[in-house]
């Protein structure tokens, strides 16, 4: 099974976009997250409420199995009232920089 990633979009509560970001990148449980190659977040320039994070997973496996992780749920419910809502895109890699 090749590798898995996502493109995902946070929108935060106006006004609540940095305090929804440092919880998120305090936590240890970005660190604990078996599979994950790389968990990136990002500050959108063009609105100040929007969160965009890039993940690429060893497999589609992985990142499901790290939606049951219960360190993962418990940062999930933390910044559920931050969150205004939010999407995702999946896709497959095929290769580049950085790509193992």
């Amino acid at each position: 099974m090749g590798k898995y990633a996502m493109f995902g979009k946070l929108t935060a509560h106006p006004g609540k976009r940095e305090e929804l970001a440092k919880m998120m990148l305090e936590s240890e449980t970005l660190n604990d997250m078996e599979g994950c190659i790389y968990y990136i977040l990002h500050a959108a320039e063009d609105n100040p409420d929007d969160l965009w994070v890039t993940e690429l997973w060893e497999s589609k496996e992985a990142h499901a199995a790290s939606l049951k992780n219960e360190k993962v749920l418990e940062l999930i419910g933390r910044c559920r009232h931050l969150i205004a809502g939010g999407s995702a895109i999946k896709v497959q890699p095929l290769g580049g920089i950085g790509f193992s």
